[in-house]
């Protein structure tokens, strides 16, 4: 079993080309023997984003702080915190930090996609 604060987890820059103010926590994956899911804590500066990217997993996304825009496909539509958003694979997506509100949210993918 894996008990800890997410804060004792580090914290690692985005080096994703395209990606501004985005940091990662990594706070469950493979390396805690974890066989089929990661998850992980993005944290977005005010005005950072995650780049314009596809992949061929699925994103499922829990929004714990801040306001943003979340692009899917070509189309913004705004969160909020308690948001819940589904990422289909195969599909261009980013987020987006209002200008004067970080940005806090819970990722799920498969471990075989970890990166």
């Amino acid at each position: 079993m894996k008990h800890v604060n997410y804060r004792e987890v580090e914290s690692e820059a985005v080096q994703m080309e395209g990606a501004r103010g985005v940091r990662v926590r990594r706070l469950i994956s493979d390396e805690d023997g974890a066989p089929n899911f990661c998850m992980r804590r993005f944290e977005l500066e005010p005005g950072g984003s995650t780049p314009r990217h596809s992949h061929p997993w699925e994103h499922e996304v829990y929004m714990l702080e801040g306001q943003g825009t979340v692009m899917h496909e070509g189309v913004e539509e705004p969160f909020l915190p308690g948001d819940v958003v589904f990422i289909p694979p195969d599909s261009e997506h980013c987020f987006r930090a209002y200008a004067g509100s970080p940005v806090a949210f819970l990722c799920l993918i498969p471990v075989s996609a970890r990166q």
